[in-house]
């Protein structure tokens, strides 16, 4: 009898994933390099064609990849070996698994894409899902799992920025900004919250055909200003700025306040966000949740409401 969905890959995502699963009663499973926390002992090679390590997965509806694959071929040789490990390998008149690809939204750099003639500063600044791609090994690997269908049903979900749970976007800021130089340059900023991602995972899971050989992208709907989290966040810990009793003051937040502050002052910004022109690249993920009927629940980085 198959599982509802195996995980290829038990990650910091599939928390959110497995948690949601049980509550909803769906049935899953998980695998390792390990083995660890019961999951299934399980490592993908690109390169092998042994079928072996497959047989021991169980049989399910949904197989979601969550790892990156960048090798030619490596993709179409996954649901081969899968596929073929079921039974015999012919699954004529048995439940064909379908197979969801995670992908990142850095599929949509406006920087590396190739548009043609030349380049027009006025031009939009928007990516939505139809928008072209970087041309790279992932996002190759991502096409050739789309080409399977129609024979076999695969999908592509490129998501923003993951936060939620361990990953506190505040403890971002110091990474991104530690010099006022680097922070001159910051723009946009796009997330999706773990819980949200499983969400939508299992948005697709029920109704695979509106998904199937198609890419997605996926944010929480917002375009974030990197000067405007900076200047609220800087470097404090998250149970400092979060404490009602301990009011928090620059020195607290750490340089980015007075850095971004400085900045505004030389190039002319008056107040925050800046405007999504100026931020650089813009994603805009609606037709996602329209298709799906849903809306993001976990949004504008409210960390207090969404700690797990």
């Amino acid at each position: 009898m198959p599982i509802d969905i195996l995980i290829l890959g038990a990650g910091w995502s599939s928390t959110f994933l497995i948690k949601l699963c049980d509550e909803r009663g769906i049935s899953h499973s998980a695998t390792s390099r390990s083995g660890r926390e019961s999951t299934v002992k399980f490592e993908f090679d690109p390169e092998s064609d042994d079928l072996e390590p497959y047989r021991i997965l169980p049989s399910a509806r949904t197989v979601l990849i969550t790892f990156p694959i960048d090798k030619p071929g490596a993709s179409k040789r996954l649901v081969r070996l899968y596929t073929n490990s079921r039974r015999s390998g012919d699954l004529s008149g048995e439940l064909k698994p379908r197979f969801i690809q995670l992908g990142t939204t850095g599929a949509w750099d406006g920087k590396r894409i190739k548009l043609d003639g030349p380049p027009n500063a006025s031009e939009p600044k928007w990516y939505d899902r139809h928008s072209p791609i970087v041309a790279a090994p992932r996002t190759a690997a991502e096409d050739e799992l789309l080409s399977l269908y129609p024979g076999i049903q695969t999908t592509v979900l490129n998501l923003s920025g993951l936060w939620g749970g361990s990953r506190s976007a505040r403890n971002w800021v110091g990474k991104v900004a530690p010099s006022k130089d680097a922070l001159k340059n910051k723009g946009s900023l796009h997330v999706i919250h773990g819980f949200d991602l499983a969400r939508a995972i299992l948005a697709v899971h029920d109704d695979f055909e509106q998904a199937q050989g198609q890419r997605w992208l996926i944010t929480d709907g917002r375009v974030y200003d990197w000067w405007d989290l900076a200047s609220a966040w800087g470097t404090a810990p998250l149970e400092t700025a979060s404490s009602p009793s301990d009011p928090i003051t620059s020195d607290d937040r750490g340089p980015q306040a007075q850095w971004v502050r400085e900045l505004m002052e030389e190039t002319g910004i008056r107040s925050l966000p800046r405007n999504v022109e100026l931020l650089g690249r813009a994603l805009d993920s609606r037709e996602f949740w329209t298709t799906f009927g849903l809306s993001p629940i976990c949004a504008r980085l409210e960390e207090e409401r969404w700690r797990s």
